[in-house]
């Protein structure tokens, strides 16, 4: 996907508490914080302005949620992952959850048939960030497997230790956390993972109740999209410097955004 690029400098936007249509449990907060996609400048920009508040006001337990998507399209996709296991944010409950890039990502370490899809879509910059040189148009076999040797001597161990240990899904209260969204009408034990890391018109044009109103990313929006059953909060960080995080708390909800 290509989109335009803004021009000026990001900074730090806050908006008010509005009404939530769910509610998180007592006396918790939540963070949850939409696709990065190699924008570590963005994610450490947002990191700091979440962890300058809490500084002042601190529930009793603080959850930060990643969607997914941590790498390809933006420039610094190894980094980001290096800044996510290093843990800077110690006072929080973390969860990682896996996105389509980083499954892309992976299945290219054992499949090459999926290099020439994923290198279009973004693989080319994330293996730019090991240090492995690709062009969009790669296709032949040959290559392919090159790449995949240079990546597979590229990565720590600690990446793919990060890599495998990512969820699918996670409930909090009222909130499913999931990067793309869920099959309407199927229970959450019978969801399939690739319609959690893909899925998008069956599950967004959706207006029935999913059990939990689901908190997703996968789909690019100009704003976030607060809708009785879902909230979407992926706003294209790589290409528009608009990195978003949904701030829950009882039954309410505010947003904190770059850009």
């Amino acid at each position: 996907m290509r989109l335009f690029l803004r021009q000026r400098e990001p900074a730090i936007r806050r908006a008010e508490w509005r009404p939530a249509p769910a509610r998180t449990p007592e006396g918790g907060r939540v963070y949850a914080i939409g696709d990065i996609h190699g924008r570590l400048d963005l994610l450490r920009m947002l990191a700091a302005a979440i962890d300058e508040e809490q500084q002042d006001l601190r529930p009793a337990r603080t959850t930060l949620v990643f969607v997914g998507d941590y790498v390809d399209r933006g420039p610094d996709s190894r980094a980001v992952i290096d800044w996510l296991i290093e843990r800077p944010l110690p006072a929080f409950e973390r969860v990682h959850l896996r996105g389509n890039h980083e499954d892309w990502f992976e299945s290219f370490l054992s499949d090459t048939a999926v290099g020439p899809s994923w290198l279009y879509c973004g693989g080319v910059e994330t293996l730019a960030s090991y240090g492995v040189a690709a062009a969009p148009g790669e296709n032949d076999p040959r290559r392919l497997r090159a790449l995949q040797a240079e990546l597979a001597a590229a990565l720590p161990g600690s990446h793919r230790a990060f890599l495998r240990a990512l969820e699918n899904h996670r409930a909090i209260g009222g909130y499913l956390f999931v990067h793309a969204g869920v099959r309407p009408g199927v229970p959450l034990d019978r969801q399939s993972p690739d319609d959690m890391l893909w899925i998008r018109e069956e599950f967004l044009h959706a207006r029935e109740d999913h059990g939990h109103v689901v908190v997703h990313g996968h789909t690019i929006a100009s704003e976030v999209e607060v809708r009785e059953n879902r909230i979407g909060i992926d706003t294209g960080a790589f290409a528009t410097n608009v990195l978003s995080c949904l701030v829950l708390e009882a039954d309410r909800y505010r947003l904190i955004q770059t850009g």
